[in-house]
């Protein structure tokens, strides 16, 4: 819950920058001046390319938990019991052999968004954010392509 309080304030303020910065380039592409103008129009790319990020990203996690609460109902969702560093670091050499298994999993089964979702989360426990990234985003392409989704949408 605590998560998600931070994540609304966030997008909250990401909202009232987007506004901001929109309204002060409709207040220079209104103005007399042409280099106002030209200055205004390229002010507009800020808002656009970020409110399309913002909606990219929060798409992204609203598809990622509702694939990980279905996998938790379903007793699929790997536990978070890896040994921690003091730090609270997830240690390298479980998260490694903890990612074979997912791994191989993934590779019997590359269609099934269940397998990627969960080499995804072995991936981030490995620290590879950028592989757990993409991986993940696999699995939410399959995940809404899979017919008992699209029946429950």
């Amino acid at each position: 819950m605590k998560t998600k309080v931070w994540v609304g304030a966030i997008v909250a303020l990401m909202v009232l920058y987007l506004w901001a910065s929109f309204s002060s380039s409709l207040s220079f592409i209104q103005a007399e001046e042409p280099t106002a103008k030209i200055i205004g129009y390229a002010a507009l790319i800020l808002p656009i390319v970020g409110t399309y990020i913002l909606i990219r990203e929060i798409l992204f996690g609203t598809r990622t938990q509702r694939m990980a609460r279905i996998l938790e109902s379903e007793g699929l969702l790997p536990e978070d019991d890896l040994p921690r560093s003091p730090s609270g670091r997830i240690e390298k050499a479980a998260a490694d052999a903890d990612f074979e298994q997912y791994r191989a999993e993934a590779e019997a089964n590359p269609d099934s968004w269940r397998s990627l979702h969960r080499l995804a989360l072995a991936y981030d426990a490995a620290g590879d954010r950028k592989r757990a990234r993409s991986v993940m985003k696999d699995a939410i392409g399959y995940f809404l392509s899979s017919p008992d989704v699209a029946r429950k949408a």
